[in-house]
């Protein structure tokens, strides 16, 4: 497992300037969407009154002969709902402006490629050749996931919150995937509980009046 931090994930868009791979690597890193599912993604899934996006599918590769199949979502508790952040939004909302000036366009064209997905070699290729670009350490597509899951815990985001926003089935499977990511957290607390504690130990003048005072 590898992730990014923010600073690095800034440095890597930074350098995207194609419109429709900087609103794929966006979502993929500040939504922790597996690639399949960001693949997925129709207009009509992006709710612009509400700044939401709505998962509830997957895409796979050459199955049965197939370019690509729509797939239903790797679990139940993949069928989720997330919040976007304004940035993205704005770029989703010029990204389908471009789109509507073809005039066969259709809500339920792929947000990520119009009429048919975008490749998943083409994406590979794009992240790996921003990341040399960018002079950062390559990641695997689904490591946008795992820094997602990082940005999260490392900003205080409950573990609950973390498996849901995921899509994960159980708070078991996020804690036992990133629970060197808690670790962290609870040495925090622990740095936090110890100042707290040396903050209050009564110093020795204190101890000396307590003591004459009996």
């Amino acid at each position: 497992m590898e992730f990014w931090t923010y600073e690095e994930f800034a440095k890597f868009i930074s350098v995207e300037k194609n419109l429709t791979y900087k609103c794929l690597f966006k979502i993929l890193y500040y939504c922790g969407l597996r690639k399949g599912e960001a693949r997925a993604l129709n207009w009509n899934d992006i709710d612009f009154i509400n700044n939401t996006v709505k998962i509830n599918k997957g895409l796979s590769d050459n199955v049965n002969g197939k370019t690509y199949i729509i797939t239903s979502p790797k679990t139940l508790t993949s069928n989720r709902t997330l919040p976007l952040p304004k940035g993205l939004v704005n770029d989703l909302k010029k990204l389908k402006e471009k789109a509507m000036e073809f005039t066969n366009f259709k809500e339920d064209w792929f947000i990520f490629g119009n009429a048919i997905p975008l490749g998943d070699d083409a994406i590979r290729r794009r992240k790996n050749n921003n990341c040399k670009l960018a002079k950062i350490k390559q990641i695997r597509i689904h490591d946008f996931r795992h820094s997602c899951a990082s940005l999260l815990i490392n900003n205080g985001a409950d573990i609950t919150l973390v498996a849901k926003y995921l899509g994960h089935s159980k708070i078991d499977e996020t804690l036992n995937t990133y629970s060197h990511m808690f670790k962290n957290k609870l040495n925090n607390i622990i740095n936090l509980i110890d100042t707290l504690d040396n903050n209050t130990v009564p110093n020795k003048k204190e101890e000396i009046d307590f003591e004459i005072s009996i």
